[in-house]
C-alpha cells in the first residue's frame, strides 16, 4: 500500500489538518494520491498553491491530485480548471470521514463530481480532531476554527467559515491523552482563537480554557498559546500571563499596522494605543514576556507617515518576532477596491520591516547570552526556549527533553548552547 502525499501551503492550523487527514485517508485505505492543502490568505498564496500542483503533478504523473483548503474553498472553479487535477474538496469535508472513503484509488472520483466543496458558513461545529501531534516534543490542538470578523484584507472567513469552538471538556481530554503519549509541550491553536468559547454555553473565554486545562492536566509542563488578538484578551488569559509559570511568556499578536487609519481602513476593533497598553501591560504581568505579530506593509491608501507609524510600533511593542506581510489585493474583500499603494514602495516598506525585525531580534538575542534557560529540545541539536527562541546545540540531544543550559553566543536567528 502506497499511502498518500501530502503537501501543506500556509498556517500551523493547515499543518494540524493535514495531520488529520492522514489519519483519515489511510483509515479509508486511500492509496496512491497527491494532497495538496491550499493556503489563501494573500494572491501570492494562491499563485504557490498553482505551482505545487503542477510541481507534484510532474513529480507523480500517475497519482490523481486531490486539492483542498482555503485556497479550494474559496476558489474552487479555479482549482477545478487545472488539468492536473483529479478532486476539489472544501475545508469542511476534508474533515469527514465519509469524504476520504469515496476517494479510494483506482476508483478515486467514482460517480461523485470533481468539486465537492460546500457553503462553509453554514457549518456550525469544529470537531476536536484526535491526532498525535508533530514529531515527538510539541502537539498542537485545534480549539476553534473560523472567524465571525470581517477584516477589509482579509479572506480567511470564507474559507474557514464563521467562528466554532471545540468544548473544553474535549480539549482537556485530547490534551491528558497527548500528555500520556509523552508530550512535553502543547500548543493552542485557532483562526481567532480569542473568540473560542462564543458560541458555548455561558459563552467562556479562552482564559477560561487555558486556566482549566493547567488545573486539570497538572503534569503538563508548557501550555502555549499561538496567534491571539490582543483586544479580546481576557481577565482570566492575563490572569494565567501573570500567575501560571506554565503557560509560556511568548504571544504572538495579530497587531497588522501601527496606524491609526489604517487600522479603522482594514476594519480592525484595536487602535496603536491599545495594542502599546496590552503589551505593556503583559509585561506588567510577566516580566521578560515575548511577543511576535503580524504587519502588512502597504497596505492600500497607507501613507508614507502611516507607515512610520507601523515601523515605530516595533519598538513601541516592544516586539521580537515579526512576520511581514506585503500587502497582496485578494479579490473579493474591500480593500481590493480602494486605491493601491505603488508596488515598488510596497516592497521598500515590507523591506524596512523585516530590518527593525531583525534588529529587534538580534538585540533580544544578545540578551540571552550568558543567562541559563529552560529549552524543550525538538531535534538531534535544535530546540525552543520558553519564549519561543530558537536554539542550536553542538551536540546531539535526545528529542521532546526539557533542558536547562547556558548561552554561549547567538548567530544572529538563534541562540547558540
Amino acid at each position: 500500500m502506497k499511502p498518500p502525499v501530502f503537501a501543506t501551503l500556509g498556517c500551523r492550523l493547515n499543518a494540524y489538518e493535514s495531520e488529520a487527514m492522514k489519519e483519515l485517508a489511510a483509515a479509508a485505505g486511500v492509496e496512491g494520491a497527491v494532497v495538496v492543502n491550499t493556503c489563501a490568505v494573500t494572491a501570492e498564496a494562491v499563485r504557490k498553491a498553482k505551482q505545487e500542483i503542477r510541481r507534484l503533478a510532474r513529480e507523480n504523473p500517475d497519482a490523481p491530485i486531490i486539492v483542498t483548503g482555503c485556497a479550494a474553498q474559496t476558489e474552487p472553479e479555479t482549482f477545478a480548471g487545472m488539468a492536473e487535477v483529479t478532486k476539489v474538496i472544501g475545508n469542511h469535508e476534508k474533515m469527514l470521514p465519509e469524504t476520504w472513503a469515496q476517494m479510494r484509488v483506482p476508483n478515486l472520483i467514482g460517480e461523485t463530481e470533481k468539486v465537492q466543496v460546500d457553503d462553509i458558513m453554514s457549518v456550525k461545529e469544529t470537531a476536536g480532531h484526535l491526532i498525535d501531534g508533530f514529531g515527538r516534543h510539541r502537539a498542537y490542538v485545534q480549539v476553534q476554527n473560523g472567524c465571525d470578523h470581517r477584516c477589509t484584507f482579509c479572506i480567511i472567513p470564507y474559507g474557514r467559515g464563521n467562528s466554532r469552538s471545540v468544548p473544553a471538556g474535549v480539549v482537556v481530554e485530547q490534551i491528558k491523552r497527548l500528555r500520556d503519549r509523552g508530550f512535553n509541550e502543547v500548543v493552542l491553536t485557532g483562526v481567532d482563537l480569542t473568540s473560542w468559547g462564543a458560541d458555548l454555553p455561558g459563552e467562556p473565554r479562552l482564559g477560561d480554557l487555558v486556566m482549566r486545562i493547567l488545573k486539570l492536566v497538572p503534569d503538563l509542563p508548557r501550555l502555549r498559546i499561538s496567534s491571539i488578538d490582543s483586544i479580546e484578551a481576557d481577565e482570566n488569559l492575563m490572569l494565567a500571563i501573570a500567575t501560571e509559570p506554565r503557560l509560556m511568556p511568548h504571544l504572538h499578536l495579530s497587531l497588522q499596522a501601527g496606524d491609526d487609519m489604517v487600522l479603522k481602513r482594514m476594519k480592525r476593533r484595536h487602535l496603536r494605543d491599545d495594542a502599546i497598553a496590552f503589551c505593556e501591560e503583559a509585561r506588567r504581568l510577566r516580566p521578560g514576556i515575548v511577543f511576535g505579530a503580524d504587519i502588512i506593509a502597504g497596505f492600500p491608501t497607507e501613507t508614507e507617515e502611516m507607515f512610520q507609524n507601523s515601523l515605530k510600533l516595533v519598538e513601541e511593542c516592544g516586539l521580537t518576532f515579526l512576520h511581514v506581510f506585503p500587502y497582496s489585493a485578494r479579490k473579493g474583500t474591500p480593500a481590493a477596491r480602494m486605491p493601491a499603494v505603488n508596488g515598488t514602495a510596497i516592497k521598500d516598506r515590507a523591506r524596512r520591516l523585516r530590518e527593525a525585525g531583525d534588529h529587534a531580534l538580534g538585540a533580544h538575542l544578545q540578551a540571552q547570552v550568558g543567562r541559563e534557560l529552560v529549552i524543550l529540545t525538538e531535534g538531534p541539536q535544535a530546540g525552543r526556549t520558553e519564549t519561543f527562541t530558537e536554539v542550536h546545540f553542538d551536540t546531539d540531544q535526545p528529542e521532546g527533553t526539557i533542558l536547562t543550559a547556558t548561552i554561549r553566543g547567538h548567530d544572529g536567528k538563534r541562540l547558540l548552547v
